[in-house]
């Protein structure tokens, strides 16, 4: 009978994990370069996961504000939206909202401490209630229906230095800004920074030989899961015989960025596991060396009744707690570093905490172990296969 099967299972058990213990005690600088390796692969694929993962919700979080909204605009060949179009658009259902909007390119001119500031900028005729569900406004009011007034967005406030209550010039007219709008950023609707929005009353002013008709739709849609049934329906109805309008769906520039910043994850995680290789050499390389320098013990062990299955069972613990022990680390590292990197230099952690970051320091972790432990399967199996006689004689 062996000498193992006489000691209860989980004494067994024990004894195997205390020996893993002492071992990885013994030779404590090799073994704490093995976990360096770990830990230097564990915070490379995690890091570049949560790079990859914060620039993907930071892009995504700039867009979320278009991805339920549809621009119809006019077809090749054609000059405008009509009324008749917009009626159309207006019976199609899941319709929250149909903003018309006509705009103009025009030079405007502020005059500040005696200094005229010239600057090119879009002019917008859209109504108020309409431009309030497009954005917000930082500081004065939104102009009144029928009124000469106007407000402009975030950059022209900021290039002009003006201030509401000041006023600017479109074509020797002059228009009383009375608010500021707030910075929305890139958008593929209008574009709310460089503009500057005004009422139907006033645009005809500036531009009364304008015709009749809309440069774009804008279309908010209820729920987000039937854009594309909204789109199939308006085309459908204002393009049954001759293609007079195009539908844009702005949900598909989110997706597409969703699928790039995915792959780019990917690319930045298969650059970093470049690291986990080379530390699974360097567990190889360590447990080997173990196997060499424990010979006789192996003999010894083997030759009191220890089968290939614990000596087997005894390696592979040895990889496992040096996995975990270094994952571990490399875990917390990369979740404090990565802290440390926002708060200094993105000054939002908000994207660190989410389950999507955290989901890469996991596979990071699970990474690092597994990768401890292909090190140590070799070594573990030659060391099962020594013969006790051949051991006890190896010098």
């Amino acid at each position: 009978m062996k000498l193992t099967e006489k000691v209860p299972a989980f004494l067994r058990n024990n004894m195997y994990a205390e020996l893993a213990k002492r071992n990885l005690k013994r030779q404590s600088v090799r073994t704490i370069l093995a976990a360096i390796g770990i830990i230097i692969g564990v915070i490379a694929i995690s890091s570049m996961g949560i790079l990859g993962n914060s620039l993907k919700l930071s892009v995504t979080d700039s867009f979320a504000d278009i991805g339920d909204k549809l621009i119809v605009s006019p077809a090749p060949g054609e000059d405008y939206v009509t009324d008749r179009q917009v009626d159309q658009i207006n019976k199609v259902g899941n319709i929250e909202s149909v903003i018309p909007v006509i705009a103009d390119g025009e030079m405007i001119e502020h005059r500040k401490d005696g200094i005229d500031i010239l600057l090119y900028v879009s002019v917008y005729d859209i109504e108020k209630d309409d431009l309030e569900k497009l954005v917000e406004l930082e500081e004065g009011r939104y102009f009144k229906p029928g009124s000469t007034d106007c407000v402009v967005g975030s950059s022209v406030a900021e290039n002009l230095e003006i201030t509401p209550g000041q006023k600017i010039e479109i074509d020797d007219t002059k228009l009383r800004v009375v608010g500021i709008l707030k910075e929305r950023g890139l958008g593929f609707d209008i574009n709310t920074d460089s503009g500057v929005f005004t009422s139907s009353e006033m645009y005809e002013k500036l531009y009364p030989d304008e015709d009749e008709g809309y440069d774009q739709v804008i279309v908010i849609v209820e729920d987000i899961e039937e854009i594309d049934k909204v789109v199939d329906e308006i085309e459908e109805r204002i393009n049954k015989k001759d293609e007079l309008v195009t539908v844009f769906a702005t949900n598909s520039i989110t997706e597409s960025l969703d699928d790039v910043f995915s792959s780019i994850s990917l690319f930045l995680m298969g650059i970093g596991s470049i690291s986990l290789l080379v530390a699974g050499v360097s567990i190889l390389n360590v447990m080997l060396m173990s196997t060499m320098e424990r010979t006789k013990e192996i003999g010894i062990m083997k030759a009191v009744g220890a089968s290939r299955k614990d000596i087997l069972k005894m390696f592979l613990l040895e990889a496992l707690f040096l996995g975990v022990i270094a994952s571990t680390a490399g875990a917390i590292l990369t979740i404090g570093g990565s802290y440390l990197v926002m708060v200094l230099v993105v000054k939002n952690t908000s994207y660190l905490l989410t389950l999507s970051s955290m989901f890469y320091v996991m596979e990071g972790f699970f990474f690092g172990i597994a990768t401890s432990l292909v090190g140590g399967m070799y070594p573990a199996w030659k060391a099962s296969r020594m013969k006790p006689l051949d051991a006890l004689r190896y010098e």
